[in-house]
């Protein structure tokens, strides 16, 4: 995909995101919001990767790294542009990120029901363990 550019977020680009995250990812977190998203461009400026053609926005992963774990949260391709390896850019964008950072395993977030999601993972060499469940506590 020569025509994507794949580069990581900035401040300037957190209402864009939110909006793209309420056309184009499934489901909410209790964290999108411009606060939310501003503490982890803040905090890790290289783990908000965007992928975008023609200067529009197309795709989104977060790549954090807390230095013992990887995890992939907020994989997100605009519905006009699935299906044209958009995910795949990003998925390997935030594998290089982890690889460089000495990162060994990636973690996925991925919503039960969305299973468009589980087979755009599991064609990128992911498999779901079942043998985890999430447990969360709001503060």
């Amino acid at each position: 995909m020569s025509d994507l550019h794949i580069r990581c977020a900035t401040l300037s680009d957190i209402d864009t995101v939110l909006q793209f995250w309420r056309e184009a990812a499934e489901g909410t977190s209790i964290s999108d919001d411009y606060d939310g998203v501003a503490r982890l461009v803040t905090r890790d400026p290289e783990a908000l990767l965007l992928a975008e053609r023609d200067g529009a926005l197309t795709g989104t992963v977060i790549a954090g790294f807390d230095g013992w774990r990887c995890s992939a949260y907020r994989l997100a391709v605009h519905p006009d542009c699935r299906r044209q390896g958009v995910a795949t850019a990003l998925l390997e964008a935030a594998e290089q990120r982890f690889a460089t950072l000495g990162g060994r395993r990636v973690d996925a977030m991925v919503l039960e029901a969305n299973e468009r999601a589980h087979h755009t993972w599991a064609a990128a060499g992911y498999r779901r363990e079942d043998h985890w469940r999430r447990w969360v506590k709001p503060l």
